[in-house]
């Protein structure tokens, strides 16, 4: 690290839980987000300022004016414009020595493994539950580990599913593919802007412990967030011996 970054990380290089290893453990770092929303918003931000060497982000859509009452990412200005790219010029202001990667695609197939095999840790910021399970069979396939998180409403979710280990459930463990799950979505059902923020930089706090390699991550629960009564419940996460993905996998 030169003298700008001692610098500017001093705060957290004073943490001893972190000190200089791990923040330049953060400065080699690879992140891929998926999903330049709500969520990948607030994650892409703190893991910015937190001083991740690359932060890959994709997301195939533009801003649009209804995404401004929580994606915090994106300004009136770049309405129209594609989110990746307003993604860019915000984190570029943030900080500078962040490198940042727009990918304007829908991840999926061999463009998502590529990009996951590349990774250190996968944020999923996604909102849909065909994307979801495509990221956590691309992480299972490359051993990444996977930071999962969605929002609706009030209520907010996020999980830490760590693949490298071979005793971690998968998201398929959690939410098995095919099953009659209800599929609800902002644009219909609405959200309370600060719930995402909540959700997403809960993520990036994971995303970090899991590459500083500092305190317990969430693999092995479930946090559920009440927002109406600003409740936390924790519920514990078991490998499913049949599961079809990760169980298959192993095999």
């Amino acid at each position: 690290m030169d003298d700008e970054q001692l610098l500017r990380y001093s705060r957290h290089i004073l943490l001893p839980e972190i000190g200089v290893e791990g923040q330049q453990a953060l400065l080699d770092a690879r992140m891929l987000i998926i999903g330049a929303g709500g969520l990948g918003s607030p994650a892409a931000m703190y893991l910015a300022a937190a001083g991740v060497g690359t932060i890959a982000i994709a997301d195939d859509d533009e801003v649009d004016l209804t995404n401004l009452q929580r994606q915090i990412l994106h300004t009136a200005d770049m309405v129209g414009a594609p989110k990746v790219e307003s993604a860019r010029l915000t984190l570029n202001r943030l900080n500078p020595l962040t490198r940042v990667e727009p990918l304007k695609l829908r991840l999926e197939g061999e463009s998502l493994a590529a990009e996951v095999a590349r990774a250190d840790v996968v944020l999923d910021c996604s909102d849909n539950f065909a994307t979801r399970h495509a990221i956590n069979r691309a992480c299972l396939q490359h051993r990444k580990p996977l930071v999962s998180g969605a929002a609706i409403r009030f209520d907010g979710q996020v999980s830490v599913f760590d693949l490298r280990r071979a005793d971690s459930a998968c998201y398929h463990c959690l939410f098995p593919e095919g099953e009659d799950l209800e599929e609800v979505r902002c644009a219909v059902m609405g959200v309370f802007a600060p719930i995402v923020g909540i959700v997403g930089t809960t993520q990036a706090a994971e995303a970090l412990k899991l590459v500083i390699g500092c305190g317990n991550s969430l693999d092995g629960r479930l946090l559920l967030l009440d927002g109406l009564d600003m409740e936390w419940r924790s519920i514990s996460l078991g490998k499913d011996p049949g599961c079809a993905v990760c169980a298959r996998a192993a095999a």
